[in-house]
């Protein structure tokens, strides 16, 4: 009897709890219904204030098309940081997503599950690892790389306790958490965190003689090389030819572990499977993220041989949700959709032809783009800030949206442009017509409506780690 008295007193307190704090608050299917405008002003009342978006909502999304509540449609020239490679919704992944959401989601590894073995197969087979560690976000996977470097390191290399070195490049992006912003050279991103983590030196991205000097200098003690094969965040910055061989040779020469960051380039986004292909080198470790989820779900994974990966033992890394069957499910329709479609070879074909029309707007407005760069459907348009100014690239964006295409700049002068690798030809065309008008036919008035002493980069000095402005332009 004194236990259904607990019990009833208990769940009394339980409803008394969910009238205090409003869970029935909002009705069913409001949320549709809202206007953008009152979206984006509750958002920015309710949730932290750390993004900057373009101010336009997504309501719904299939393939490349983007439509916001009031129904205006929009062509997508992000696909979420190359999350979506295989395009909005696509049929064969959300199918898999349905099915398995029906039968099984979650069993976290301290059992096992009947998908994320045949995930494991999967991915392994097709980059030609033996092991693959799964984890969940982008950044994840980078802190699991760094730690599998440093545990090789002490194990393998005999590298002194404490003393390992991580190596990254100016320039590098690879995520928030603490370990990855110590190598960052962006200071919106360092500034206000230290004291950054220790065992960790850069090198310019791209300089061969830089890299192996500081090999010779400290390899002893470098347990890995961790960069971007095309760096993303910097602003879609593609190696000098020949660069990534190099890596490979010196990184073998000293023993050092080449790690990969191939969350935004590779699966198929720079016309390749991963973007080291272009020189066809293995790097030790790879890392994955981002479209493997199929823009459905958080997937990441790390790649590497048994004698690399054998490193961890159980209990020393991990994650509750990593590998978990829901992911690896949709997992291995995202990469079949890669496969089958043969993502890689549209990318690279459809590439050539953004690029090539980019490269007339540019010619038509020679001192306000200064390079058109890319491979695949990974690509850059920079812009001379000073020939703008006081407009900003994120300005450009927010009059591409106007006219339809949604790009989002990286730093103040670089539009970057990475559609869904599924994008048709007239879509396509959108986006660099949609350019062309806003250079010719809206920038002269911008010019006028903002005010010359208007920054929109408040830390776009001079790094404080490496001393220099990156992103000048």
């Amino acid at each position: 009897m004194a236990s259904k008295k607990s019990l009833h007193r208990f769940l009394t307190g339980v409803c008394r709890a969910r009238q205090i704090r409003s869970f029935g608050a909002l009705p069913e299917g409001s949320a549709s219904s809202e206007s953008s405008q009152h979206l984006i002003n509750l958002e920015y009342q309710c949730s932290a204030h750390n993004y900057h978006p373009i101010p336009v909502v997504f309501s719904q999304a299939k393939g490349s098309s983007i439509w916001d509540p009031e129904g205006n449609k929009y062509v997508d020239f992000l696909s979420a940081y190359s999350a979506v490679n295989q395009g909005h919704c696509h049929p064969k992944i959300m199918k898999a997503l349905v099915e398995q959401a029906q039968k099984l989601t979650l069993s976290s590894r301290a059992f096992y599950n009947d998908r994320f073995p045949v995930f494991a197969e999967r991915l392994t087979s097709m980059f030609g690892y033996d092991m693959v560690l799964p984890m969940n976000t982008g950044a994840e996977g980078v802190e699991t790389a760094l730690k599998l470097a440093r545990k090789w390191g002490y194990l393998k290399k005999k590298i002194p306790r404490d003393e390992a070195i991580i190596v990254s490049c100016c320039g590098c992006f690879h995520g928030r958490t603490l370990a990855a912003i110590s190598m960052s050279c962006d200071n919106e991103a360092t500034r206000g965190f230290w004291p950054l983590l220790p065992g960790h030196l850069k090198v310019d991205f791209g300089d061969q003689a830089a890299l192996e000097k500081i090999f010779k200098e400290k390899g002893d003690k470098i347990a890995g090389f961790l960069f971007e094969p095309i760096q993303g965040e910097a602003g879609v910055i593609i190696p000098p030819d020949g660069y990534l061989q190099a890596v490979r040779d010196l990184c073998s020469k000293y023993n050092i572990l080449m790690i990969a960051d191939e969350i935004q380039s590779g699966l198929a986004r720079s016309g390749e499977m991963l973007a080291c292909d272009w020189e066809n080198v293995r790097p030790d470790v790879v890392i994955l993220g981002k479209a493997l989820g199929g823009g459905v779900l958080p997937v990441s994974a790390v790649l590497a041989d048994n004698d690399v990966m054998l490193c961890i033992q159980p209990g020393e890394h991990g994650s509750t949700f990593g590998g978990n069957a829901l992911a690896s499910a949709v997992a291995i329709a995202s990469l079949d959709v890669i496969r089958d479609e043969r993502l890689a070879e549209r990318s690279a074909q459809l590439g050539e032809e953004l690029r090539e029309q980019l490269v007339k707007v540019q010619q038509q407005f020679p001192n306000l783009i200064k390079e058109v760069r890319g491979k695949g459907l990974f690509n850059a348009v920079e812009l001379n800030s000073k020939a703008l100014s006081p407009v900003t690239a994120y300005d450009i964006c927010l009059r591409l949206k106007e006219r339809g295409v949604l790009a989002k700049p990286t730093h103040d002068s670089i539009i970057r442009l990475t559609p869904p690798l599924s994008i048709s030809l007239d879509e396509l065309h959108e986006g660099s017509k949609a350019l062309q008008a806003v250079l010719e036919l809206d920038l002269s008035k911008m010019k006028k409506e903002k005010p010359d002493n208007t920054t929109t980069h408040a830390a776009a000095d001079a790094c404080d780690r490496c001393g220099r402005n990156l992103y000048a332009s």
